[in-house]
């Protein structure tokens, strides 16, 4: 897996978790990608999952007002 970031690692850092969650994101991890790779993918994943969930939540919970001005052009443009 080719890493998406091009960052230079200043610092290490250690991260305790317990010998299930180390097994757990052990089998996640492919061979040649490190931790490193790996939980930034992660987080990227949970972000995109974050933002979905707040959007339905919005659509769901969202008061809207129609814009027939807005709508009107744009469809004029089209």
């Amino acid at each position: 897996m080719v890493s998406t970031y091009n960052t230079i690692m200043t610092a290490t850092r250690q991260i305790p978790v317990s010998e299930g969650v180390w097994e757990d994101i052990s089998d996640l991890k492919r061979p040649g990608q490190t931790f490193d790779d790996l939980l930034a993918h992660m987080v990227e994943q949970e972000k995109k999952r974050r933002f979905i969930e707040d959007m339905d939540r919005i659509e769901a919970e969202g008061d809207f007002v129609d814009l027939p001005h807005v709508r009107n052009s744009v469809c004029a443009s089209i």
